[in-house]
């Protein structure tokens, strides 16, 4: 049923009010102006050559045309509703077209408020994301390896590229008792950070002669990478930096050399390794990115931890509190402990399907925006 006249005037001045808000509390104007001149300098060719410049400003430029551009939708909604509203009050049957124009004007005000939470400094980044298996042997570890796939199809279906950095694999070859990818994308920091915490698995498992049901745990690591624009001070004198040889499955693939590298930062006790690269000096980088992003994370949880209303909603990461479950039987329900937000369709979840998104994003809303 069409909404009336007085409907269509009255959600004109909630989605306007709206729109003003969103311009506000988003800063568009100072995005459009910094937009302008990122612009400008990706497209100087005296920048050409510092690549590590020109990727920054390119990361820069995509995340302020996303914002920029959906504001730009919104407006012209609002001005195709106001429009079409003035003919309806003429003629009721463009009273659907007006209809049309405003739930349009909904979505993309939704779609804004959404980027609100994901506005903190490093959420735009790329990603790396830990898997770790809990106890219980070859269960949790089969567990690490249900998630590093629902990670890796999720990352694919949002158009993101994932790279495995370093696998320790479990002990019959198949599971994997830790995993850390490097995953490449808009905003893939911002939406993985929703992630961090146990992941519960309920099932019957495939390991057990005698059927029984089985729990098994995993937890998920979330850090983002750092660039340069960032400065994290690491002193060399705090690091030990160890060297071996890369493992894997055999054959062309496994190094002949120790090009693997594994530093500890010892003030931090924190142990980061990259073995995915032939090149000891690629790893050595690689690795040092870990690190530079896990201290840099470790100074964002500092602030936060200062900040009461947020630490309410901070759980500690251990195996007593896992942040979701995942029941495969007797039933299939996925549920997330944080925000009770679940659903039937597991399956899907486990693919890494739009339905993953959702749990992300309530948990995104209920934390209150950016850190």
């Amino acid at each position: 049923m069409t909404l009336s006249i007085r409907e269509l005037e009255q959600g004109l001045r909630e989605i306007s009010e709206k729109r003003d808000v969103l311009r506000i509390s988003l800063d568009i104007e100072r995005k459009r102006a910094r937009l302008a001149e990122v612009t400008a300098a990706v497209n100087d060719p005296a920048l050409w050559n510092d690549t590590e410049r020109m990727a920054s400003l390119n990361r820069e430029k995509r995340s302020l045309e996303n914002g920029v551009s959906v504001f730009a939708e919104l407006e012209k909604s609002v001005e195709e509703l106001v429009v079409s509203l003035e003919f309806a009050r003429d003629d009721e049957e463009m009273a659907a077209e007006a209809e049309t124009h405003l739930l349009a004007a909904r979505d993309l005000a939704g779609k804004l408020e959404f980027q609100k939470m994901l506005g903190g400094k490093t959420d735009p980044n790329n990603a790396f994301l830990s898997i770790n298996a809990g106890a219980g042997g070859r269960e949790s570890q089969d567990w690490a390896v249900m998630l590093l796939r629902m990670y890796l199809r999720w990352a694919e279906r949002r158009g993101m590229q994932a790279e495995e950095v370093d696998r320790v694999t479990g002990d019959d070859a198949t599971g994997i008792k830790s995993v850390t990818l490097l995953i490449t994308g808009e905003y893939a920091y911002g939406y993985l950070k929703a992630e961090i915490g146990v992941h519960r698995l309920v099932r019957i498992s495939p390991f057990d002669a005698n059927k029984r049901r089985h729990t098994s745990f995993a937890s998920v690591f979330v850090t983002p990478e750092i660039d340069d624009s960032i400065e994290i001070e690491i002193d060399e004198a705090d690091l030990k930096i160890d060297t071996y040889r890369s493992g894997g499955a055999g054959g062309q693939h496994v190094n002949k050399t120790d090009s693997a590298v594994r530093i500890t930062h010892i003030p931090t006790g924190i142990v980061v390794q990259c073995q995915n690269e032939r090149s000891q000096h690629k790893n050595r980088a690689t690795a040092m990115k870990m690190l530079r992003s896990k201290l840099y994370e470790i100074e964002m949880e500092k602030k936060a931890a200062e900040n009461a209303e947020r630490e309410k909603n901070k759980m500690e990461i251990n195996f007593g509190s896992q942040i979701r479950s995942y029941v495969l039987h007797p039933y299939k329900m996925v549920k997330d402990h944080r925000t009770e937000f679940e659903t039937g369709n597991a399956d899907a979840v486990l693919d890494g399907e739009e339905i993953l998104d959702r749990f992300m994003e309530q948990f995104l809303l209920l934390s209150g925006g950016p850190r």
